[in-house]
């Protein structure tokens, strides 16, 4: 094993023609309540937004997962959030959030970072699992062109 088997390190960006306040409020909304699997199922994520809030999974019955915590939130311009997200065994992860006010809108900087026992299928499909939440972040905004960024 390397250190490339251990690492995940993952970026994506989004722009958006709206207000950066906004944007930030439709990504915590996106990280919480408003997070969807790409066929509109409900995750059940609530996300209390706080300095150590927690970002959890809310299955019913009993059944919880926790995803992290909030580590920074800085309104309207970051977010960050740590723990083993959707990782049951042994790893740590690192979202970062900046959002920018750009001439005509907002830009968003997403940055997916983790170190540990990282299962091939979660690297495989991290990448896609995130576009999938700032497209939706952006679908919000419908001055918004698909596929802009």
């Amino acid at each position: 094993m390397n250190l490339n088997d251990l690492t995940l390190d993952v970026e994506q960006s989004v722009e958006m023609k709206a207000d950066i306040g906004d944007v930030f409020k439709r990504t915590l909304f996106r990280l919480g309540h408003g997070n969807e699997t790409p066929e509109g199922t409900s995750l059940n994520m609530i996300l209390e937004e706080w300095a150590g809030g927690r970002w959890f999974r809310d299955r019913g019955e009993g059944i919880q997962h926790l995803w992290g915590h909030v580590q920074v939130i800085k309104p309207p311009v970051l977010i960050e959030l740590s723990g083993p997200m959707f990782m049951s065994y042994p790893a740590i992860n690192h979202i970062e959030i900046k959002l920018e006010q750009i001439a005509g809108g907002t830009k968003l900087n997403f940055r997916h970072r983790a170190i540990g026992m990282i299962d091939p299928e979660h690297r495989a499909g991290v990448g896609t699992g995130w576009s999938h939440m700032l497209e939706s972040i952006k679908n919000d905004f419908p001055g918004t062109a698909k596929g802009s960024s």
